[in-house]
């Protein structure tokens, strides 16, 4: 019996609403299904920066923050993920996680914190100049995650 066999109880999914990470949720849900892992779903939400509607830098006035705008993206966020996760039959538990900041930081802590045997998500395969000024967010996780990372590709259209 080989005792070095690598067993997958928690499995982290990076989610967010675009049609590219569709393709990645399919592929968790069956993994998720076949291992009776537990999961964890990761949206982030990029901070709101100041609008500077309404301020004029000539006269001394900063831009303005509209707290509201940052609390209707968490709400609709937290929404997207519990009807998600409803859609893990056969998992183990499932837990959500709502982050505001950068996408890869957060994905990455998240794992760490939550201890994630696999990470599972998606790539809108931008390639050329789209790639080099967006990066890539998968890319980042590959080269620092500290489990393996499994990357669906699914090209947005």
């Amino acid at each position: 019996m080989d005792t070095n066999v690598v067993k997958i109880t928690r499995i982290l999914v990076a989610v967010d609403d675009e049609p590219c990470s569709h393709k990645a949720i399919s592929y968790a849900k069956e993994m998720v299904k076949k291992f009776e892992a537990s999961v964890a779903l990761v949206t982030v939400t990029s901070p709101t920066s100041p609008a500077s509607y309404g301020a004029d830098p000539l006269l001394g006035q900063q831009p303005i923050i509209i707290p509201e705008v940052s609390e209707i993206e968490q709400q609709n966020a937290q929404k997207y993920l519990e009807e998600l996760g409803q859609e893990f039959e056969g998992a183990n538990e499932v837990f959500l996680f709502n982050r505001i900041g950068s996408v890869k930081e957060e994905i990455l802590a998240t794992s760490h914190e939550w201890s994630a045997d696999l990470i599972v998500m998606g790539s809108n395969g931008r390639t050329g100049f789209d790639h080099f000024i967006s990066g890539s967010v998968s890319e980042a996780v590959i080269r620092k995650a500290t489990c393996p990372v499994l990357v669906v590709p699914g090209k947005c259209e």
